[in-house]
């Protein structure tokens, strides 16, 4: 028996690097994965990986989740596929950095529907579904939520996954009477197609370790793990819980 066996598994951005690493690890544990990105040739290979692999995946590329139709085109797509809804992981975000005084408005707005918007509209889109199963989301927060990091530029970040980390706390409160639990993870410095360019500079790379204890960053695998756990039964009693997945960095 895997720790998913049947669940229905709904993993946004499953192109990238740790939307990838968990639909690969929950399908290893007997999940149903529907999955989702805007890059179309990622998001196939994914599913290539799962199936090859033995599991069972379907897939809605591209999707555009700052679109309220894109999302509820993509429950669609899993009830069409699976019959239910049982895990949300609202893992997909992008994020855009620059200083206070210089980074554009635009830029402001881009990751605010980016990082926050689109956890919005996939949650109130998978919502009923939830209802009717008692499912589990997870949502992708950062330490960035927690504390600063000194290299980075990062004030529209902080505040979109400071506020992915306060709805979850609310979404935990209203979905309780649903049996709906409701947790988020925080990555700290993780190794992915996003960091790959700023980590293969040894300053960067170095000043940005520096406030890490195991001093080096994560994996998406490790990152995947994490959300295995809120996926699974084995959480049963955390709801508004908030697991920092940063080899120590907001532990000092």
């Amino acid at each position: 028996m895997g720790r998913l066996d049947g669940k229905v598994c709904l993993i946004t951005g499953s192109g990238g690097s740790m939307g990838r690493a968990s639909a690969l690890a929950f399908a290893k544990e007997g999940a149903l994965i529907v999955g989702c990105d805007l890059f179309a040739e990622r998001a196939e290979e994914t599913v290539r990986m799962v199936t090859e692999g033995g599991g069972n995946m379907v897939s809605m590329q591209p999707c555009d989740l700052t679109k309220m139709d894109d999302c509820e085109a993509l429950v669609r797509t899993a009830i069409d596929a699976f019959g239910r809804i049982d895990v949300l992981f609202n893992n997909a975000s992008m994020a855009y950095f620059g200083l206070v005084n210089e980074f554009a408005i635009e830029d402001w707005h881009k990751t605010m529907d980016q990082e926050v918007n689109l956890v919005y509209y996939m949650t109130r889109a998978v919502w009923g579904e939830l209802v009717k199963s008692g499912g589990s989301i997870i949502n992708t927060a950062s330490i960035s939520a927690h504390q600063a990091y000194r290299p980075l530029p990062a004030l529209a970040h902080t505040a979109a996954k400071g506020a992915v980390l306060a709805m979850t706390r609310q979404l935990a409160m209203e979905g309780a009477p649903h049996g709906i639990r409701a947790n988020s993870i925080s990555p700290g410095l993780i190794d992915t197609n996003q960091t790959k360019g700023i980590l293969a500079d040894p300053d960067f790379f170095t000043v940005m370790t520096e406030q890490i204890m195991l001093k080096r960053p994560g994996k998406p695998e490790e990152v995947a793990m994490a959300a295995l756990f809120l996926a699974s039964d084995e959480s049963s009693f955390v709801t508004g819980a908030d697991l920092c997945v940063d080899g120590g960095t907001t532990a000092w």
